[in-house]
């Protein structure tokens, strides 16, 4: 007769088996419509593709600043979630605000080739500052680097070893691990995840100026994380907190005080 612990064993065995096999389908959420044309959403805008070290060749759109150009361009790294057009209005407001701006997808999103991974991001933002660098012709001095929730983690990570002229984080968690514990407080994160995310270690080494922003009434990404974040920064360092905002909120999309941040560090590096 088999017992009763026995069978709970199993069961929690091959749980813990799918939640490993199946992690990444939870973790990274790209949209599956199409994307449209650049000049169909922003005007002025320009459809763009660039190529990882691995090959791959990823689509991205290029915003020309339409305000009093500040001669800087903005690298933006999105979330988890969705695709490029869904930054187009942050990328309206900073072109308005005289920002350039680099809006692409990772592998697997927006109708890109390949499966997202954490080594696999930091290929494609490499490829996309290179982008700017070999092809629009923006020196390294002169661009921002943007990252929203996951995507912090993405430019944290690309900082260490390209520093840029300064560093916007959007929500940005301690590691992942952290930020899954407090969703997934039954399962043992640390031991399962394969892509790690550490901002605390990796931010320590960054000596860029860093402006940190976060929602006080974030769901997603304890309020509390993000501030962690910022006190971790090896460079000087803005906290900017938007009263009651949740993560996905349009205040921390391209709300006045998100907005006003990223442009008052372009004025400050420039």
């Amino acid at each position: 007769m088999i017992s009763a612990g026995l069978i709970v064993l199993v069961t929690i065995v091959l749980l813990l088996v799918v939640v490993w096999a199946l992690q990444r389908r939870l973790i990274y959420l790209p949209s599956h419509a199409t994307v449209p044309p650049a000049g169909q959403v922003l005007p002025g805008a320009q459809d763009v593709a660039f190529r990882t070290a691995d090959g791959l060749e990823l689509a991205g759109w290029l915003v020309p600043a339409t305000g009093s150009a500040k001669g800087m361009a903005v690298l933006v790294a999105a979330g988890n979630a969705g695709d490029r057009s869904m930054r187009a209005p942050l990328a309206s407001s900073l072109a308005q605000r005289g920002l350039a701006v680099l809006l692409f997808d990772y592998r697997g999103y927006g109708g890109n080739p390949g499966s997202p991974t954490e080594d696999g991001l930091a290929q494609d933002v490499r490829a996309a500052r290179e982008y700017l660098l070999t092809t629009v012709g923006v020196p390294p001095e002169r661009i921002l680097y943007y990252g929203e929730s996951l995507g912090a983690a993405v430019v944290v990570e690309l900082a260490t070893e390209h520093p840029p002229a300064g560093l916007v984080l959007r929500s940005p968690f301690a590691d992942l691990a952290s930020v899954a514990r407090e969703h997934y407080p039954s399962l043992p994160v640390g031991l399962l995840l394969r892509d790690r995310y550490p901002n605390l270690d990796r931010i320590a080494t960054v000596r860029v100026p860093t402006t940190v922003v976060y929602g006080t009434g974030d769901s997603i990404v304890p309020p509390a994380q993000s501030r962690q974040v910022a006190e971790m920064a090896g460079g000087p360092v803005r906290l900017v907190a938007v009263p009651g905002a949740d993560h996905n909120d349009p205040a921390l999309l391209n709300g006045a005080e998100l907005i006003g941040a990223i442009t008052d560090l372009a004025d400050q590096v420039s």
